[in-house]
């Protein structure tokens, strides 16, 4: 787990053309990379248009030649496999959702949640969102292995391909309804927001219902990981 960036130009491109799980690639922009950042596009890895310094300190040299990839911690599975997961436990689906979570200690913390917390999996998108790297699989104390993680091209069809299968989608926002008045009973998917900016307009509208949680002392707000874990475990009392 220690050395998921790969440098280099050839170096990439025979990992690419490898049966390697590839999270991002990351190409210099001032530098004109022929075919890499296409082949990356066909893989369905994250491309990032960054400056010599991100690839520096990502490489840990400057001799990098423009251009690493971040290889996966682990694989990502289809939105199918998590379906199935609920479907063989003959329980209706409950499925964690992460609206552009950057920070991979958080994204890594609601993974280890919704593992401990019996989530059949977690749906993030392909955009502005942390992927599943050494970081998140550290964080996750190795629960990244055990549940199922889906990474999606657009998140809001997803969120409409669920509402088709009875799935109510909750999302977590500051102005929503008290969490202790909702019944989360049957099929339930919770989306998580961003740290800085919370839900994605899109995905907020697309919610079937807004909840919030209860804040009593100054601070009016929560770390994302620790507002799902409560919410996760709400989920839980109401499928008991």
């Amino acid at each position: 787990m220690e050395n998921d960036i790969i440098y280099g130009r050839n170096a990439v491109i025979e990992a690419l053309r490898s049966e390697k799980e590839i999270d991002t690639v990351f190409v210099q922009k001032d530098l004109k990379i022929d075919g890499v950042a296409a082949m990356a596009k066909e893989r369905g890895a994250v491309v990032k248009i960054v400056g010599a310094e991100k690839i520096t300190s990502l490489a840990g040299t400057p001799k990098h030649g423009g251009v690493c990839a971040q290889l996966c911690a682990v694989q990502y599975a289809q939105l199918t496999d998590i379906l199935a997961v609920s479907e063989s436990k003959g329980k209706p689906p409950f499925i964690i959702i992460a609206d552009e979570i950057a920070d991979p200690h958080n994204l890594g913390a609601i993974i280890r949640t919704a593992e401990a917390a019996g989530a059949d999996g977690v749906i993030i998108p392909k955009r502005r969102s942390a992927g599943l790297n050494s970081t998140v699989f550290k964080t996750s104390a190795g629960a990244a292995a055990w549940i199922k993680v889906a990474r999606v091209a657009n998140l809001v069809d997803t969120i409409k391909t669920l509402k088709k299968k009875n799935i109510w989608v909750y999302g977590m926002e500051a102005d929503g309804e008290p969490y202790d008045r909702i019944d989360f009973s049957g099929g339930a998917a919770v989306v998580v927001g961003s740290e800085g900016f919370g839900l994605s307009r899109l995905v907020r509208e697309n919610c079937d219902v807004i909840v919030s949680l209860p804040m009593y002392g100054k601070v009016n707000s929560l770390n994302a990981s620790v507002s799902a874990g409560i919410l996760m475990y709400e989920i839980v009392k109401h499928r008991k």
